[in-house]
């Protein structure tokens, strides 16, 4: 089966300018089919403060209810999109931006009220691959923000690690497909303040271990749980790091294993 890489990049690089730029020019090189999924949360979070709208977590997700998702909207599918596919353009990567409205590519269903309220969430229900399909063989490469959408005219709110995840589950049935989870940090760490300290290989057992012992927490848990989903769902490879674990042979980083 052909490769294909999925790569989802957080806020952190987002953020940075100087690191964004790095790693669009280095993810340019890939040669092989690939998919950049972002998120965005801190430029969010920093426009619904100047607009005096509080901003709700927990369990390191986001609440989103009708201004929270307006807010969003703007930034993940508007200004952070489009940035990253006109700065694609700039490395002669031709790039099409993609919410799960888009080709509707991403059904969701809202998230339905149990203990917490979440708002307009949407939990992925179906992944449609078929137009995705026919832009990768034309080297397109799809930029996919955090946005997924019910198929009756509702935007949704979806986690980006949830979006990767689905999207490299999707992708399995007809492609060696590769997970990486780009961020600030060398992967899973031991101890979050020892960049070194980054755990190498984490499997279902020893995972259910660093939650016993907190280990793993806040925005973490959500992602962590991406990467068992997609790592149980014939997914070839999952891995947490900084960018140059796509690029470095030499780097560190957390591999996800059954």
């Amino acid at each position: 089966m052909q490769p294909i890489k999925i790569i989802k990049i957080g806020g952190n690089i987002i953020d940075n300018q100087e690191a964004l730029n790095t790693f669009l020019a280095n993810f340019t090189k890939i040669s092989n089919p690939k998919i950049l999924v972002h998120g965005g949360g801190k430029l969010a979070t920093k426009l619904a403060k100047k607009m005096g709208i509080d901003v709700k977590m927990t369990n390191g997700r986001r609440i989103t209810d009708a201004e929270t998702l307006t807010i969003i909207t703007m930034v993940y599918a508007g200004e952070i999109n489009k940035n990253i596919v006109a700065k694609l353009q700039a490395n002669n990567c031709n790039a099409l931006g993609f919410s799960g409205a888009d080709g509707n590519s991403i059904i969701s269903k809202k998230r339905p009220v149990k203990e917490i309220d979440f708002g307009f969430v949407g939990d992925v229900e179906k992944v449609n691959t078929q137009i995705l399909d026919v832009l990768l063989q034309q080297n397109i490469t799809p930029v996919f923000c955090a946005i997924s959408h019910d198929k009756k005219g509702q935007l949704l709110n979806t986690n980006a690690d949830t979006i990767a995840s689905e999207l490299a589950i999707a992708f399995a049935k007809n492609y060696e497909t590769e997970l990486y989870y780009c961020f600030e940090k060398n992967g899973v760490l031991l101890n979050v303040e020892d960049e070194n300290s980054v755990i190498e290989d984490i499997n279902s057992n020893s995972y259910k271990t660093l939650l016993k012992k907190g280990i793993i927490a806040d925005g973490m848990l959500p992602k962590l749980s991406n990467c068992f989903n997609a790592i149980q769902h014939n997914v070839t490879k999952v891995c947490i790091g900084k960018p140059s674990m796509l690029f470095k042979t030499d780097s560190k980083f957390t591999t996800i294993k059954k």
